[in-house]
């Protein structure tokens, strides 16, 4: 196993555990997936962001790793917030459900953001970050109590 390989395994493990941890609490299973899938989102966006403040060293195929599998991921908004669940765990706002259509074209925004970022190095990892963090300010702001 390569290098970045074993970097990016370790950190998914940890990522994986943390979330499991901090989602411990929640007990509806369609809150959890959602919750899953953002703090997915956001561990990888963490990633990016160290990076690009030199927390961390640059790496370039992780960088673009994080941002393929927030691609992945953004794909997958519309199906776990289908569901209007609730949970005293969640912080989503009621809004979602009442404005669908446009949580779900934010959410496509994201998944276009992340599609089409290549990072080769740490200008292209800005110029991802701005796209991409732009697309998840806008619906944190509008859908995150």
């Amino acid at each position: 196993m390569t290098k970045i390989r074993v970097i990016l395994a370790t950190a998914a493990l940890a990522m994986t555990t943390g979330t499991l941890i901090a989602h411990a609490d929640v007990e509806d299973p369609d809150v959890k997936a959602r919750m899953d899938t953002m703090g997915g989102i956001g561990a990888n966006m963490k990633t990016l962001s160290q990076m690009s403040k030199g927390q961390i060293a640059f790496d370039a195929a992780a960088a673009q790793a994080a941002i393929d599998e927030m691609a992945e991921a953004a794909e997958t908004i519309p199906d776990v917030f289908e569901t209007p669940a609730k949970d005293p765990e969640s912080e989503a706002s009621d809004e979602i459900w009442e404005n669908w259509e446009d949580f779900v074209s934010k959410a496509e925004a994201l998944q276009e953001a992340a599609s089409g970022a290549t990072v080769t190095d740490e200008a292209s990892l800005g110029a991802a970050m701005g796209s991409i963090g732009g697309t998840c300010g806008s619906c944190h702001r509008a859908y995150q109590l």
